[in-house]
């Protein structure tokens, strides 16, 4: 029998296994050669001058302006490290607004002019280079004919070395900007948020420094990316066009079983994937990411990976290496990683969990509320100013996860809604209510559970619960955003949330500088932090997120439900958002209006790209594997006719009437969709044009997904032309 290319890869994939179920794959064919590849502490304490690495230690560790006289020696230092372990070029590593990384790679091999050559690697080489910024995203700032663009060197993230089959790059992580200074990338933003927060909160806590109190050279937020995402076998991907093109499943119906019984959350993993995860942690241990986490998530073939948390702008750049890794580890174990945000419908998405705190140099969070939070007033302010702050610009928060991927997940019963909203648990949520009512605070509840079996040990309970269902919430000394996709940078949610975090801080320092100074005592500010709770105590929702009432609820309370992308981006230039960015010097206008266009076009993009994917497979798999199907029953049905006149063929002929009406459907979605493409026009307004695409597109590429979906049920399997979900989310 001749295999189908389907069936010949599952029967592969199958092949791949032993009797006893362990994939036939050994410990020498993963296992890297090299060592530590970071240029962290202990290379640069070894390879720069002693004092060149406390003044480059000062910088990074404090904040201090980068020393123009050191960089020839850094370079230098860098270099002979990188050599070291074999590298030849070098790279600037920096995150464009494509969502991705790009890199401009050059030798070390600088001709002498008398046929030899040496390897040189000068100050001006580290910290400045000229990549082409014409093909990348620019918002309108920048035209195509003018394409000077500028990599600066960050020397607060590490620079790292990248091993790819036939040499090894240094890559030095870099901010991109352009001829005339405005930022093209996600990371400048968040590093000037970071100055930011740093400016306001430093301010905050001079005013509230007892006498005596050391003062912290530098405030900053720290961030713990969860990285959720899905494997699936490089065959089986390769089969399907749209997971090719898109990152998602346009078409599939829903598999006998699919996550039902949530056996496969916490379970044991895969032999095939845990060695693709040890595999992974090592990579991403030798360079510098610190990697602690690995579980099986709650989806069959879905997992995730979390670090401790870092600062956050070198939180953003492992992350989005971590991303590369994902993809470039998976291909070497025969996988295929899937960062979309929703590649199987009916089955539970993928996110990134965004574990907020903020953190001074001496070593203190801001938003640790210590055994009793009700008398730490560092604590209460900040948690005050947080809350303001979200209450103030749900509107930034919820575009600041808006795109695409994320509206197929965002309320789906996976994630949080679209409706922002703060959780803070039990405990604190009876302090804040009593400090509104100006009632004495009770604190925390401190229970210990006792488990009633005299070997097991008691439990302290937490003072808040989990509340999976809010897109805010503290979890201990932080606080998680829940609603990022597992496709997207982390720098754009940071930044707003640093912001906000600046502004809210400033307006508390505002009205203590307004007391006088012999009123500025503990009372006086619980003051100020009652009139601001009870101002902004909306936004704050012990409840479950999903119910229809917090909708109705939400509504009443006058919170925003900008429930798709074209509707969040519809609000991001309002005045309050252009003056903020501008008075945080963290964007100029300009610069944040092409985001705005940036954001809504690549939304339309997408919508462009998975309405061709989906009239492409209809009308050349489907559609062929349709007819195919419908002549072989038609044959059948007359073929049984011929040799029984007598016989009743109602069921049959019932079957075929559904092939020829799903095939007479399939063919008026696929013209459909069809005209829609060919009528679309992105027009002058991006967001306007991306609420078009939104309202036009989706309704017609559900309608051929409802009629391609439901022929996959009745064509004969044989027949079918790609992978189906049975084959896709189990065969690991």
């Amino acid at each position: 029998m001749t295999l189908t290319p389907r069936q010949a890869a599952v029967a592969h994939l199958s092949s791949e296994r032993s009797p006893e179920g362990h994939v036939r794959y050994t410990e020498d064919s993963i296992t890297e050669t090299y060592g530590q590849l970071v240029f962290g502490d202990a290379a640069q304490r070894k390879h720069l001058p002693r004092d060149v690495y406390k003044r480059l230690r000062r910088t990074i560790h404090q904040g201090e302006v980068v020393d123009p006289d050191i960089a020839d020696s850094v370079a230098n230092g860098m270099k002979d490290w990188a050599v070291s372990h074999g590298a030849t070029h070098y790279s600037h590593w920096f995150q464009p607004m494509t969502g991705a990384t790009a890199e401009k790679q050059d030798s070390f091999i600088m001709p002498t002019g008398s046929g030899t050559a040496i390897l040189e690697f000068s100050g001006g080489e580290l910290t400045q280079g000229e990549p082409d910024a014409s093909s990348l995203p620019s918002g309108g700032i920048r035209a195509t004919f003018e394409a000077r663009g500028y990599t600066a060197w960050d020397p607060t993230s590490p620079a790292f070395l990248r091993h790819s089959p036939n040499g090894v790059t240094l890559t030095i992580p870099t901010i991109f900007c352009s001829w005339t200074g405005d930022a093209l990338d996600t990371k400048t933003p968040l590093l000037r948020s970071d100055a930011a927060l740093d400016r306001s909160a430093r301010r905050l806590l001079e005013l509230l420094r007892k006498e005596g109190e050391a003062r912290p050279g530098r405030v900053f937020s720290n961030i713990g990316p969860e990285q959720e995402f899905f494997l699936v076998n490089r065959e089986l991907f390769d089969l399907r066009p749209d997971l090719a093109a898109t990152g998602r499943t346009l078409f599939g119906a829903a598999p006998p079983k699919g996550q039902e019984q949530d056996d496969h959350y916490f379970a044991t993993t895969p032999n095939r994937v845990m060695a693709f995860m040890q595999h992974l942690e090592r990579r991403l241990w030798k360079l510098g990411i610190p990697i602690k986490t690995r579980h099986n998530e709650v989806a069959p073939g879905q997992f995730e990976m979390a670090p401790i948390y870092e600062p956050a702008a070198v939180a953003g750049d492992h992350n989005m290496l971590m991303m590369d890794l994902l993809h470039e580890t998976a291909e070497r174990h025969g996988f295929k990683c899937l960062l979309h945000e929703k590649p199987y419908r009916g089955l539970n998405g993928s996110g990134k969990h965004d574990n907020y705190s903020v953190g001074d140099d001496l070593g203190s969070n801001m938003f640790d509320p210590g055994d009793n939070p009700h008398e730490n007033q560092r604590f209460m302010v900040f948690l005050t100013a947080l809350i303001a702050a979200v209450d103030d610009h749900q509107d930034l928060l919820r575009a600041s996860i808006a795109y695409a991927g994320n509206d197929h997940r965002l309320g789906a019963n996976e994630a949080p809604p679209a409706i922002i909203s703060i959780f803070l648990g039990s405990d604190l949520q009876a302090i804040i209510d009593d400090l509104i009512d100006e009632q004495a605070p009770k604190g925390a509840s401190g229970q210990v559970l006792h488990l009633g079996v005299d070997t097991l040990p008691d439990i302290r309970r937490d003072s808040t619960d989990r509340n999976r269902t809010s897109p805010f919430a503290f979890t201990g000394n932080k606080f998680e955003f829940r609603a990022l996709g597992s496709s997207q940078s982390i720098a754009m949610p940071n930044y707003v949330l640093n912001t906000i975090l600046a502004e809210a801080l400033d307006e508390i320092s505002d009205a203590i500088e307004e007391l006088p100074m012999d009123g500025r005592d503990a009372v006086a500010i619980e003051g100020l932090l009652r009139q601001r709770l009870t101002a902004h105590k909306r936004i704050l929702f012990p409840g479950d997120n999903y119910s229809n009432d917090w909708q109705l609820e939400a509504e009443r309370r006058g919170l925003l439900n900008l429930r798709n992308t074209p509707a969040a981006l519809a609000l991001l230039n309002a005045p309050k958002n252009l003056a903020l960015f501008e008075r945080y010097k963290v964007l100029s206008e300009r610069e944040w209006r092409s985001r705005t266009e940036i954001q809504a076009g690549g939304y339309h993009e997408k919508l462009r790209v998975e309405a061709r994917v989906m009239v492409d497979m209809a009308a050349t798999l489907f559609m062929p594997a349709a007819l195919r199907a419908q002549k072989k029953t038609a044959d059948s049905i007359l073929a049984a006719r011929k040799a029984l006149d007598d016989l009743d063929l109602g069921v049959q002929e019932r079957h075929l009437r559904r092939i020829a009406g799903l095939i007479t459907d399939m063919q008026a979605a696929i013209d459909t969709l069809r005209e829609l493409i060919a009528a679309d026009d992105a027009g002058d307004d991006a967001v306007a044009a991306a609420e078009v695409a939104r309202t036009s597109f989706i309704p017609a590429m559900d309608a051929l997904r409802a009629a391609a979906d439901g022929l996959e049920t009745l064509v004969a399997d044989d027949l079918w032309p790609i992978p189906k979900y049975r084959e896709l989310i189990t065969l690991h």
